[in-house]
Formats: structure tokens, sequence, C-alpha cells
């Protein structure tokens, strides 16, 4: 195996970052990545920063400079991010940013920014705004003319989609259902729907989701449903709806899931 320091500063040279040195260290085995970029200072703006949704490995350098070099990081849990924080040694000052506080405080936010911060925002896990906190932010951003940076990284449901099977050239991302309300009129209308469908779903609500799809849809209609995404365990079945949840009915389900639906015919 060549050396890793050797060829990331090579091509980083190619890039040419001769005049001003980002000194790298990476391990693989503790996945550890430190950047240090000597005279850069990042705009006053919301950076919208995905994280991994499983392996630390999927880490970009660009997110890990962006979480060092703003002024506050908005988090969707700080305990939970707190760890992703700690382990890359990223010591910039966190607050609390979820479903239940982002209405008292978007506007709060986005006067810092205009005031000179620069505001990152991350969640859990995944892409910000994506079945996740960060649309109201955003949008309140737009409304006061302040910039938005949105860095490209791991979102749960893409993947699902490449590795499905299923035609990915149009589709439709639909989150999680409606618990109660509206929830039969939604599966009525996309019971029509003629692109790939893709949706979240948690453990203990797959298989009731599930006889909904073959119900609404028809037992026959193709699905790939796939948990734990980029971890040890990850895992994906294909087939019929009804193959599918035959499969699920008898095994153990841990993990977010992923379910994508083929089109009606």
């Amino acid at each position: 195996m060549p050396n890793c320091r050797i060829v990331l500063e090579l091509s980083l040279r190619c890039f040419g970052f001769e005049s001003n040195p980002i000194k790298i260290k990476f391990s693989f085995l503790e996945s550890l990545v430190t950047l240090n970029a000597n005279d850069i200072s990042l705009e006053a703006k919301l950076y919208l920063v995905p994280t991994p949704i499983g392996n630390l490995e999927d880490m970009t350098f660009r997110a890990l400079r962006t979480l060092k070099e703003v002024d506050l990081i908005l988090a969707e849990d700080t305990r939970t991010s707190g760890k992703l924080l700690k382990h890359f040694e990223i010591a910039t000052p966190m607050m609390s940013h979820h479903m239940h506080n982002e209405h008292k405080m978007v506007d709060r936010i986005v006067m810092r920014i205009q005031s000179g911060e620069a505001v990152a925002m991350i969640s859990d896990a995944g892409t910000p705004a994506i079945s996740d906190p960060g649309f109201l932010l955003s949008r309140a951003c737009v409304q006061a003319g302040v910039s938005i940076e949105c860095l490209p990284g791991a979102t749960a449901f893409v993947p699902a989609l490449v590795n499905s099977g299923l035609p990915n050239d149009k589709f439709v991302f639909e989150g999680f259902l409606p618990v109660k309300k509206g929830r039969h009129t939604l599966l009525t209308e996309l019971a029509e729907e003629t692109r790939t469908m893709i949706f979240y779903e948690s453990p203990h609500k797959l298989l009731k989701t599930l006889g909904h799809f073959a119900t609404y849809f028809g037992a026959d209609r193709q699905v790939s449903v796939s948990r734990e995404l980029t971890k040890m365990f990850e895992e994906t079945q294909r087939g019929t709806l009804t193959e599918v949840i035959a499969y699920f009915t008898e095994h153990v389900l841990k993990g977010e899931i992923v379910i994508v639906v083929g089109a009606k015919k």
C-alpha cells in the first residue's frame, strides 16, 4: 500500500496549495483527520454540513475544516454530535437546534450571521433538512438575504436508491409517511406514481408500512429495503412486497431503514 501521507500531499500540490500549505494527518486505523489551514477564514453565512450516517470514514476533509473554523455549530442533539466532534478533535462551540426549538431560534441565528458570524448546521446523521431540522433556518436565511452553502456528503436515500436495482432516472423522495392523518390519502395518490418512490421508516413500523404498501400498491410491487447503511451489518433485501414482508417477519430488525418502491407500470 502506498504511503497515504505522500499521496495526499502530492494531490494537494496539484490543486495549487504550495503557497498556503495545508497539513494533513490521516490514519485509517483511527479514522482521524486533522486539518490545519493557515490564513483561511470562512465567510459569514450558513453552512449546511452532512455528517456520516454510520461510518466515520465518510466524513469529508471539507466538512472537518468547516466545522473547525466556523464560530458556532448548530446540532440536532449535542450529545450525539459531541461524540463526533470529540473524535475529530473539533472544539467549536455547539448550540442545540432541533424540531422542538427551531421555530424560536431561526431569527436569532439569522441575526448572528448578519453580524458577521459563520454558522454551521449538522444533524445527528446525514444531510441537514433531509427529514431533519434545517428547512426553517434555510428559508429564513433566504428571506433575509443571508448566504447559504451546502456541502456535499452523506445522505441515506442515495445509496439505498442506487443499490436497489430499481429505475433511478426519475424518483420521488417521500421521507417518513404520516402516522395517521393524511396517510390514506397520500398512499392512494402514490399508488398511481410512475416514478420510483423512496421512504424512511423506523424498525418497529417497517412491517406495518410494508403491509400498507401491499394493500395500496399491490403485493407484487417490487421493493428494496436497506438498513444499517454504511455500517458493519448493512443489509438490503429486494423482491416483491410479499417476499420482503415474509423475510422481515422472520428476522429481527435494527437500525434506520430506507424503503425503495418500484413505480406503477
